[in-house]
């Protein structure tokens, strides 16, 4: 048994997905394990799609606390909302119904804030002094607050207001796709996110993960800003990651 395994599992909107994370390279071991969340996606149903989870890996599973990434705010074990789940989460307290259901501890942390402290950890902002904060570009912009290492919980600063409108709602990835603008139209709503953060935190550094990450070259070279500015290393599996090392480290 090599108890610097633990297992990390992200809940999204379509897929539920767990891997064994090696603690002391922050890499995954072994394959994913993925389940299509439940199209009625309750907090009991999600917790029976879970459970598979953890039975998959359970022959190489150390006792103690698996760590779960959901999509909304948590706080003391409590999901506050629901983006892209059953409405029935809200206020639900998810760590108790998880850990019940599973029989062995859980530490529950918004998707954003595990991704967030994956690359703090073990990606883009290791060793990184000071405030960095994350942010993922996808349907909406999820971002996390990490301050010498430590998580600020719950920054959802996708959605500050700037210029009358949600800021996600003009420059998350998807708005790129579903308008089909160019690099070209889609910098400045960039520039005007990122310059209003630098503004209002005055951070260390940013973090840009979310699919479009892959085409960082394409537009972070293009934003002026006082703060450095660069791509997510960890990918897709940085949820897994950042739950993984809070399971360990709570």
């Amino acid at each position: 048994m090599n108890h610097h395994l633990v297992l990390g599992i992200d809940i999204g909107g379509s897929g539920i997905k767990g891997a064994l994370v090696d603690l002391g390279t922050g890499d995954v071991v072994g394959t994913r394990f993925l389940r299509d969340t439940p199209p009625d996606s309750t907090p009991a149903n999600v917790a029976d799609v879970v459970a598979q989870v953890v039975d998959h890996f359970a022959e190489r599973l150390a006792d103690g606390p698996v760590g779960v990434t959901f999509p909304a705010i948590v706080q003391h074990g409590i999901t506050l909302s629901a983006a892209n789940v059953d409405q029935s989460w809200i206020d639900a307290p998810a760590r108790q119904i998880l850990t019940e259901r599973l029989g062995r501890p859980v530490v529950l942390v918004n998707d954003a804030d595990a991704a967030g402290l994956a690359e703090a950890k073990y990606g883009a902002a290791k060793g990184a002094a000071g405030l960095v904060v994350v942010t993922t570009l996808g349907t909406g912009i999820g971002t996390a607050l990490i301050y010498d290492g430590a998580l600020i919980p719950n920054s959802e600063l996708g959605q500050i207001e700037i210029d009358g409108v949600r800021a996600e709602t003009r420059a998350a990835a998807s708005i790129k796709t579903k308008d089909a603008l160019s690099y070209d139209e889609y910098v400045p709503r960039l520039q005007r996110y990122y310059a209003t953060l630098e503004k209002l935190l005055s951070p260390d550094l940013f973090v840009v993960g979310g699919g479009i990450s892959r085409e960082s070259d394409k537009f972070l070279p293009r934003l002026s800003l006082r703060t450095p500015i660069i791509p997510a290393e960890l990918r897709n599996q940085a949820g897994i990651v950042g739950a993984a090392w809070l399971a360990a480290n709570s």
